[in-house]
């Protein structure tokens, strides 16, 4: 990897997943209180498998301890909602793959912002964040509009041709 002054090292790195496994393999006392956090986390993460609704309440809350006003945080999870339904159509129609996904969204955003996400993101000064987090209340209103649109439409069509026969 480059160095701050330019010139390449070799590094050892690792991803989240298995920076998690190694804390779990540390048989240090110290490393307890990790071991510990970590197990409270997946837990509510099962928790949340069986009952959505507390994801939907840990994201709110999250949000709220950012410091989000509480009508954004509603027009923020709204959306998420809607995101959800348009994944979810575009499954039904056959897009299988993360790529797919990348694109078709782009294309929504090219067509609400005239920006593609990256670039989104690179006007907000963004680097892993969600820009959807850093949008304001108008942005978010014409995300959730472009999204629902974009489910609503092909529904309606397939509806017209079925009534149509």
């Amino acid at each position: 990897m480059a160095a701050p002054d330019g010139k390449l090292r070799e590094t050892d790195t690792a991803n989240t997943e298995t920076l998690f496994r190694l804390i779990q393999s540390i048989t240090s006392p110290k490393a307890e209180p990790f071991k510990q956090w970590l197990a409270k986390v997946g837990y509510e993460r099962v928790q949340e498998i069986e009952d959505p609704e507390l994801a939907a309440k840990r994201s709110r809350a999250i949000y709220k301890a950012k410091g989000y006003p509480e009508n954004w945080i509603e027009k923020r999870m709204r959306g998420i909602a809607i995101r959800e339904q348009l994944t979810n159509e575009w499954e039904r129609r056959g897009v299988k793959e993360e790529k797919e996904y990348a694109i078709l969204t782009a294309e929504i955003s090219r067509a609400t912002f005239s920006l593609k996400p990256s670039d989104h993101r690179k006007l907000k000064g963004l680097q892993k964040q969600n820009p959807r987090d850093h949008m304001t209340d108008i942005e978010l209103i014409f995300t959730m509009l472009g999204e629902a649109s974009t489910v609503e439409i092909p529904i309606q069509k397939d509806d017209a041709r079925i009534s149509s026969k």
